[in-house]
């Protein structure tokens, strides 16, 4: 299957290098280019989209209202958000997170990384793992404004097993990673966290993370080992 891609970021040059790059690859395809949030969220729709590349500052709707305008549309249901910054931005990296994007990266992230965050992105993964990022959510969702706060409440509806994957999906840890210490499969521990996500609402695998931050199920300096 090939990777529908919209990228959307005010500066024409970086769009047309970030063409270039995706355009090459057999598996992928950029299918539109948009210079602001509200013609992403409209690419989006129109160009069946499966990953918008989005850039966080951009003129008219800026990319975390048009990551949220997608993430709330339930006609885009598919659509996942990758937004573009620099790690100097925490707090925006953070309401991109909330709002529904998928992960970010760094502007001057290597071409081969840029790729793969879109195949992961597409695959329905959260781009959540490296160190710095781990990082940068536990300490701004850790203290989360009173407005974005989940109720606790929802994780009763979660299995005991659900809720232990939950931590572990929350404190960074890829599937391979959680199996090995529950001595289960992958495959398991996906379908946990796919039940997980159903019961809370959750987009994917990075609103999940939110979720066990705001909820107060993983805290901030805390690890699991």
């Amino acid at each position: 299957m090939t990777v529908r891609v919209v990228l959307a970021d005010d500066q024409a040059l970086l769009r047309g290098t970030f063409r270039l790059l995706i355009d090459a690859q057999p598996d992928m395809d950029v299918v539109a280019e948009a210079s602001n949030g509200r013609e992403a969220v409209q690419l989006a729709r129109s160009e069946r989209a499966d990953v918008v590349v989005m850039d966080i500052r951009m003129p008219e709707v800026n990319g975390i209202e048009a990551t949220r305008l997608i993430a709330q549309d339930e006609d885009l249901a598919g659509v996942r958000v990758l937004v573009l910054t620099t790690f100097e931005e925490d707090g925006l990296v953070i309401e991109a997170l909330r709002a529904g994007a998928s992960g970010f990266l760094g502007k001057g992230v290597e071409p081969a990384q840029l790729l793969e965050a879109v195949r992961l992105v597409a695959a329905g993964e959260a781009l959540l793992s490296p160190a710095a990022t781990k990082g940068l959510i536990s300490r701004v969702l850790a203290q989360p404004s009173p407005g974005d706060l989940v109720d606790a409440t929802r994780l009763a509806t979660l299995t005991p097993r659900e809720r232990e994957v939950l931590t572990l999906v929350g404190s960074g840890l890829a599937n391979d990673e959680i199996a090995e210490r529950l001595f289960v499969t992958p495959v398991t521990v996906k379908t946990h966290a796919n039940r997980a996500m159903a019961k809370l609402g959750a987009r994917d695998r990075a609103q999940l993370v939110v979720i066990a931050y705001e909820t107060g199920l993983v805290r901030t300096g805390e690890r699991q080992d």
